[in-house]
């Protein structure tokens, strides 16, 4: 199995960031990730003042799949998540969709022991390690890994842990993927800008599935299906997280368009992954029981 380390990571998703890395797929690999500090909070004396996006969430890679071409859809199995022993969360003026009313920066350094996150002697929460960042070179130009888009990127979706399976465009030759932001926990929202931040080490399977149509990005898990989507308007973000669960109910499962709307109603959840960031991101849900019942037993066959 292959590994890479964190030692030179990149800032934006771009054709022209050397590739780090070359596998076929199906092979596994492991990338070791810096947290979005690039491991310079060490201590609580240490406090984050505004962010340049251009220069937070270092991703490891990029890492080129062999025989991936423009129009494939690579999909990252998330097989392992290991974090390391300590997160930091930082609090900051002017910063989240809390900054308006912070008046003083707070850096909270939180162990990681024994499948909790000490965030203070009262209150212990159990680890649910995810990645924020994870994506794919876009077509032109390069795009900061702070910001999320059709690329992936900085998604922070919570659904995106071990045993899920990331969807995700190839723009270009080999697709040149890359994930970094690990989270040892985070809530739906993000709503001082950081989960508890952690470095680690993430182990996935790449697999390319051929000139097939989804709407992108998509996470699936065992029990669900998302569609995710991203824009500078919230409103804009869910409204485009919904076409795109409707576009995978009618082209991918063949369902019509009237009957889709109704189930998505019924049995789907609409939600907010993160506010946040330069854009704010909404993923669509949808229970995988109901794809069996009407006889779509795997995703990527559907989407032939």
């Amino acid at each position: 199995m292959s590994q890479l380390k964190a030692e030179s990571p990149f800032y934006a998703f771009s054709a022209e960031n050397p590739p780090a890395l070359t596998v076929r797929p199906g092979e596994e690999l492991t990338l070791e990730a810096q947290d979005c500090f690039s491991n310079q909070i060490q201590r609580e004396d240490e406090l984050f003042s505004a962010p340049n996006w251009d220069e937070v969430n270092p991703a490891t890679g990029p890492v080129f799949v062999q025989g991936a071409d423009p129009g494939d859809v690579l999909v990252a199995h998330v097989l392992e998540i290991k974090p390391a022993t300590q997160g930091v969360m930082v609090a900051v003026p002017g910063l989240g969709a809390l900054g308006h009313l912070i008046t003083e920066a707070e850096t909270r350094i939180v162990p990681l022991t024994e499948g909790q996150a000490l965030f203070s002697e009262q209150v212990q929460i159990p680890l649910s390690p995810m990645v924020g960042v994870i994506g794919t070179a876009p077509r032109e130009g390069a795009i900061p890994n702070g910001t999320p888009g059709p690329h992936g990127g900085n998604m922070d979706c919570t659904l995106i842990t071990e045993g899920s399976k990331v969807y995700l465009p190839v723009e270009v030759p080999g697709a040149l993927f890359g994930l970094g932001d690990l989270h040892a926990v985070m809530g739906d929202g993000e709503i001082v800008v950081c989960g508890v931040e952690m470095a680690g080490w993430v182990t996935v399977r790449l697999e390319l599935l051929k000139s097939r149509q989804l709407p992108l990005p998509l996470v699936e898990n065992d029990d669900l299906v998302a569609t995710i989507h991203s824009h500078e308007d919230l409103d804009l973000a869910a409204q485009g997280a919904i076409e795109g669960m409707a576009r995978l109910l009618t082209e991918s499962v063949g369902l019509p368009l009237n009957e889709a709307g109704m189930l998505m109603s019924a049995v789907g959840q609409l939600r907010i992954c993160q506010v946040v960031d330069p854009l704010k991101t909404c993923r669509m849900e949808f229970p995988k029981w109901v794809l069996e019942s009407v006889g779509v037993l795997d995703l990527a066959s559907a989407a032939a």
